[in-house]
Order: C-alpha cells, then sequence, then structure tokens
C-alpha cells in the first residue's frame, strides 16, 4: 500500500501538535507500507520526502491562496497512490483534490476545527473564509476522518451536521517515551538563572486565543512568592495578542520573582530539563482537540493542570494524574469562558493544591509518566491509524 502523506509542517520546520503526530506518525507507518510525505517549506533531503514552496505567481498573495497553490501542485503529484492522508486545513485541500483528480481514498486528520478557531479571522482576514471553506469541503467529502480525541469526534460532528458519523474514528495522538523522559540534567536552568530545586509551574504553548494564557497568567498572581513560573511562549498569532500577553507577563514579574519568559522554541532535549524538574505543568486552553504538550510533560513525569475541555479530560485522570479544572464556555465557537474570573479563580486554586502537596505532585508524576507509556504510544496508535486505512480502502469505514 503507498500512502501518501500532506502537510503543513515537517522537520525541521515544526510548530505545533500537528507537527508532531506527522512526523511521528510516518517514522512508524514506513516500517508498514510505502509512505510518501508531502509538505510546505524549504527541500527537505530525507528519503520519500518532498517539500513545496509557494508557486511565484502567488507570492505576494494572502496567505490561504498562497496555501491553495502548493496543495494544487501536491494534489498533482499524489498520482499513483493508494490513499492520500491529509494534516490540518492547510493541506486538507490537497487531500481533497488528490481525491477527485486521481479516485483515490481521502483521510484526514482532525488536529483543530477553523469554526472553533474565529479567532483566526484577526490572523487571516479574508483568507480565513478560505481556510473555513477548504476545511468544510474536504471534510464533507472525506472517506475516513481520524480524530485525535472523543472530544474531538464530537466537535466535528457538532460543527459539520452533514459528515456521516460512521466515518469519524477516534484516535488518539501519541507520545515518543524513548524520548520524551526525566532528564537530571540542569545546565538549561542554569543557563536562565532558574533554580532546579524551587516549586515550579511551567507552560509550554504559542500564543494563541486557544491556549488560554492570559487567563493564565492572572492566575499566576496568587502563587505564593518562591514558586517560580516558566513559561515557554512564542510565536504569537497576532500583534493584538503578543501585546496583550507581553503586558500581562510585565505586570507578573511586577508582582512576582522567579518569572522567566522563553520565547524560542526549546530543542526537544532542553526542553525534558525543565519539565523534569518542575513541580506541575499548567494547561490552560480553552480549545484543545488533544494537547500532545500534555503528554509530553506526563512522560517527563510531571502532573498536569488542565483545563477540563476538548479531549484534555481523556489525557489527565483527574486525581490521580493530575487536576481537571471545571469551565462553563460560550457557544459562539471562541471557546471563552462564560465566567472568566470563575475560571481564573478555579485555574488558580488548582494549582496552588498541586504546589502545597509535594509529595502528592511526585505520585501524581509517576502515575502520570506510567499512563503515558501505557496508553499513548505510536506503535498502538499507527496499528489502529492503518486499520482506519484499511477500513477505507474496504469500503467499510
Amino acid at each position: 500500500m503507498r500512502v501518501d502523506i500532506v502537510t503543513k509542517e515537517y522537520p525541521p520546520a515544526i510548530y505545533g501538535g500537528a507537527g508532531v503526530h506527522v512526523d511521528e506518525l510516518s517514522k512508524v507507518l514506513r516500517n508498514r507500507v510505502d509512505v510518501r510525505v508531502r509538505c510546505f517549506g524549504e527541500k527537505r533531503e530525507a528519503p520519500g520526502v518532498q517539500a513545496y514552496s509557494v508557486p511565484a505567481t502567488l507570492a505576494n498573495a494572502n496567505s490561504a491562496l498562497q496555501t491553495f497553490g502548493i496543495d494544487l501542485a501536491m494534489a498533482e503529484d499524489c498520482a499513483g497512490a493508494d490513499l492520500v492522508h491529509s494534516h490540518t486545513w492547510y493541506a486538507n485541500f490537497a487531500g481533497f483534490a488528490a481525491q477527485q483528480l486521481h479516485s483515490i481514498p481521502h483521510v484526514l486528520s482532525a488536529h483543530s476545527l477553523e469554526p472553533l478557531r474565529p479567532w483566526k479571522a484577526e490572523q487571516l482576514g479574508g483568507g480565513y473564509r478560505l481556510s473555513s471553506f477548504a476545511e468544510k469541503t474536504a471534510y464533507e467529502n472525506a472517506d475516513g476522518i481520524i480524530a485525535v480525541s472523543g472530544g474531538m469526534r464530537e466537535d466535528i460532528l457538532r460543527s459539520y451536521p452533514n459528515v456521516d458519523p460512521s466515518r469519524v474514528h477516534v484516535v488518539h495522538n501519541g507520545i515518543d517515551v524513548t524520548e520524551w523522559k526525566p532528564n537530571p540534567a540542569t545546565d538549561v536552568h542554569e543557563r536562565y538563572g532558574i533554580d532546579p530545586t524551587a516549586p515550579t509551574v511551567i507552560f509550554v504553548g504559542r500564543i494563541t486565543r486557544q491556549k488560554g494564557l492570559p487567563y493564565l497568567l492572572r492566575a499566576l498572581r496568587t502563587l505564593e512568592q518562591g514558586v517560580q513560573v516558566i513559561l515557554c511562549a512564542g510565536a504569537p498569532d497576532t500583534p493584538e495578542i503578543a501585546a496583550e500577553v507581553e503586558n500581562l507577563v510585565t505586570d507578573l514579574k511586577t508582582a512576582r520573582e522567579g518569572v522567566f519568559l522563553i520565547s524560542e522554541m526549546l530543542p526537544r532535549h532542553e526542553l525534558t530539563q525543565l519539565l523534569s524538574h518542575a513541580t506541575t505543568f499548567v494547561c490552560p486552553s480553552v480549545y484543545e482537540p488533544l494537547g500532545i504538550v500534555n503528554l509530553e510533560a506526563m512522560a517527563c513525569g510531571i502532573p498536569v493542570v488542565g483545563t477540563a475541555t476538548g479531549g484534555i479530560p481523556e489525557v489527565i485522570v483527574d486525581g490521580e494524574t493530575g487536576i481537571l479544572v471545571p469551565i462553563e464556555q460560550v457557544s459562539d465557537g471562541t471557546g471563552a469562558p462564560v465566567n472568566p474570573e470563575k475560571f481564573v479563580a478555579d485555574l488558580a486554586d488548582a494549582l496552588n493544591d498541586t504546589i502545597a502537596n509535594p509529595e502528592r505532585a511526585r505520585a501524581w508524576g509517576k502515575a502520570a509518566q506510567q499512563r503515558a507509556r501505557d496508553h499513548f504510544s505510536w506503535e498502538s496508535i499507527a496499528d489502529r491509524t492503518l486499520e482506519v486505512y484499511n477500513a477505507v480502502l474496504r469500503g467499510d469505514a
């Protein structure tokens, strides 16, 4: 079987969970089927990987139109594949076009949904309508849809009611526990002046509305003095949210010591150091289909305080591997809390409770590491993905 995977992100250009997913999944699938990866950007040297640049005629176009230009070139080159598998709206249109052009099945993985990210209109302008069109068209015509969580499956069926529920399969994201594991080194701490022995809360994520960072920054003001805060946060979606976060970080640094903002993307072996020595990881997202970052933290042996939304409750076991923070959300697609002050207070309470009980936090961290190993290995996820491929090819997906 030849499977063409179409994606925006692929190493070394990875900036989010979807890119991690494609990287890890394609590695394991290569031991089972013939995999060709088609991605955006500069030429890759890896065998079986082809990269595509924006067509010269679209060099000055809206970014969504540039994406379509790449997608069409990808679709043409999928000739000869038995199945095409697309990831995120950036490549969904390539999968749809290949499906129609070459009469091959199209499977797509749902890592996020445009209707649930309306703030992207700030970033893309009219391009958001194009990205929404591409995603809707691909979903309604896909032969199989892989949701990375049960919560994501519900979101898909609610956002796209014309999709046949029998075509939507749940296959969780995974974690490479040979790479994500406790790291005793502390040279990264020394470089930034961080105390590896102090109680510490750590956040890792892009500066985007869905990650809920402004709520977290308000909640962190309530922590006891002496608790460190590490914010590995960069790649802001818009100048507006970048400015908002910058102001809140400045206020937080004024109110307390031990706040460290790391804007660059750290390599894995450095990030595992920071995770391994922290007391707890925090995921304040208001929209999160699953959250690979939570699995990465768990695999490093620390508990997670996370919002009870999307696929997060399928990762965190409340009271065993961390704390789920309740949230009542508005129904306009933004995921914003109905009562922001209550959400901030509940988030603060959960963090303070975890920090105040270090022995329990360590026990939760051990349980979190075991859960990551037992339930989220890439081998089992590749097997489940192949089951979806075969069901689609048989026509009974």
